[in-house]
């Protein structure tokens, strides 16, 4: 089982989430990662997709079975209400399997990687620090372009539907900038492993 302490990780979309996440998880942290079960619930024969066919439309699954993530993205951008109904089928999924996970998990301690965590509004009360993964607007819009195939117009979409760059720095406890340089950010992910496994009283 995964030690007593849990972190909360964020940032905006091409941020470099995931890629810092890893970081801590070869230090032997333990991912839990909410994207990647939004993804797996909506994948084909996943657990969202009966409920999405029904409500949206079989135009809105793939030949596959999958949820068809363009025409979703496209029917939520442009409706709030849309949004909000996707969002009530997927998150009482997402929170379930997140906390199977998290009582399952092996690690020193666990990382809940949350996208929205500042949006959601409750995940402050659900972890003892949060840990924001930073980099100036214009790296994420040129990373999600090159990435996702997207257009500017796209990400900045995107982008004005996540919380502000501001508010994600004033909800941290601590701030990893994710530019270019690797080894600094290594070396900055060993630091808070560091501080973290004394807060999860473990040593190493």
């Amino acid at each position: 089982m995964a030690g007593n302490f849990s972190l909360g990780l964020t940032g905006g979309i091409g941020s470099g989430k995931t890629t810092i996440a890893n970081m801590f998880g070869e230090l032997g942290a333990a991912l839990i990662d909410t994207d990647l079960i939004a993804h797996q619930l909506t994948t084909p024969e996943g657990l969202a997709i009966p409920t999405i066919r029904s409500q949206f439309g079989a135009e809105f699954i793939t030949a596959d079975g999958a949820m068809n993530r363009a025409a979703i993205r496209q029917l939520v951008f442009a409706n709030p209400g849309q949004k909000h109904k996707l969002e009530a089928i997927l998150h009482p999924l997402i929170r379930a399997e997140t906390e199977r996970q998290a009582s399952t998990a092996s690690g020193d301690y666990r990382i809940f990687i949350v996208p929205l965590l500042i949006e959601s509004g409750n995940w402050r009360n659900r972890v003892d620090r949060i840990l924001v993964v930073d980099c100036d607007e214009e790296t994420q819009i040129s990373r999600v372009m090159s990435r996702n195939q997207l257009s500017r117009e796209q990400v900045q979409a995107i982008m004005r539907n996540q919380a502000r760059r501001q508010d994600r720095l004033n909800a941290a406890d601590d701030v990893i900038v994710n530019g270019s340089d690797l080894k600094n950010i290594r070396e900055e992910v060993l630091r808070l492993h560091q501080q973290y496994l004394q807060l999860a009283d473990i040593s190493k």
